[in-house]
């Protein structure tokens, strides 16, 4: 053990899995190989994730991607404006890539699949912990084609996304940008009160509620 891991403080965790057997087994693992991570919640529902990771305010957050009420693009939805410092890093069964491209694009800092050793996974939570992006092998290749627009890469869905008209991801995309409205609407070549109209339809369809959460959502999925 190096001199900087003995005098660096345990990394807090919070647990998010539906399955209690599974939520046991993973803090046991994690407790009985390594000081380097120390668990201090849990939870089997996004309503209990919500109370809980408020409450408790971890560092890092091992997130499900499926669960009976929502799933960990949920939870991400409803923390990640207000908790901005707590990191999340997906664990899941799942593999495909609809799964990884969704909770990635909510917020997650990295995704990594149920079949990741105990050793593999402290290195994981503390590397997320750290400011690095950490995936699994073979997930790696999705995010690179969502996110780096490759030739030949399969487009993936993102249905906040989808629901926006082109002129209204025009307008979000300069409003993310820093344009007043006024602005916008002479980069447009459209009226101000246009403008106020696609903003507020923005805002109804994407559940935000000012222009600083839209440009971060805009910014999240590279329209800036």
């Amino acid at each position: 053990m190096t001199d900087e891991q003995q005098t660096r403080q345990p990394v807090t965790v919070f647990l998010v899995d539906d399955h209690a057997l599974f939520r046991a087994g993973v803090r046991a693992e994690l407790e009985s190989i390594t000081d380097e991570v120390r668990v201090v919640g849990e939870a089997g529902s996004v309503a209990e994730a919500v109370a809980g990771i408020t409450r408790v305010r971890p560092q890092v957050v091992l997130l499900d991607v499926h669960m009976p009420d929502g799933g960990g693009a949920e939870v991400l939805r409803r923390l990640r404006s207000e908790l901005p410092e707590v990191v999340f890093l997906a664990l899941s069964v799942s593999d495909a890539a609809e799964d990884v491209i969704a909770v990635i694009r909510a917020g997650a800092r990295g995704y990594v699949t149920k079949t990741i050793s105990s050793k593999e996974l402290v290195r994981a939570v503390v590397r997320v912990a750290d400011g690095d992006a950490v995936f699994s092998p073979r997930l790696a290749g999705f995010v690179l084609d969502a996110f780096a627009d490759r030739p030949g890469s399969e487009p993936i869905s993102d249905p906040e996304l989808d629901l926006l008209t082109p002129r209204e991801r025009d307008v979000l995309r300069l409003l993310a940008r820093g344009y007043a409205y006024k602005e916008i609407a002479s980069e447009l070549f459209i009226s101000v009160k246009t403008v106020e109209t696609h903003v507020s339809s923005v805002l109804r369809k994407t559940q935000l509620s000012n222009r600083y959460e839209l440009s971060r959502w805009a910014s999240d999925r590279r329209l800036v």
